[in-house]
């Protein structure tokens, strides 16, 4: 048996969008989650966990940055380091 769910799909939907336009812009960002969830008689973590998620589907971290990119740049770093660590014990063991 499912869980009963308190507010209704269309409704997370479009606080979801909502909420997510509102950060867009820079003067409506602040407090911009606290805001919507008011309008909508939503509890303020529930939207925020529901924006949370939709932007984790959309394939970016709670910051908006794209996580498949970041990995990228984690992976070159790690590249250099190692390469740089190889090149210094060839140097020290001829």
């Amino acid at each position: 048996m499912s869980a009963l769910r308190k507010y209704p799909d269309e409704l997370g939907e479009r606080a979801i969008r909502l909420a997510m336009d509102a950060r867009k812009d820079p003067a409506t960002r602040p407090g911009a989650l606290r805001r919507v969830a008011e309008q909508l008689g939503i509890n303020p973590g529930t939207l925020q966990g529901w924006v949370s998620q939709a932007e984790i589907g959309a394939g970016h971290d709670q910051r908006g940055r794209d996580p498949a990119g970041r990995a990228g740049e984690e992976n070159a770093s790690f590249a250099g380091r190692t390469a740089s660590s190889a090149r210094e014990l060839i140097k020290f063991s001829v």
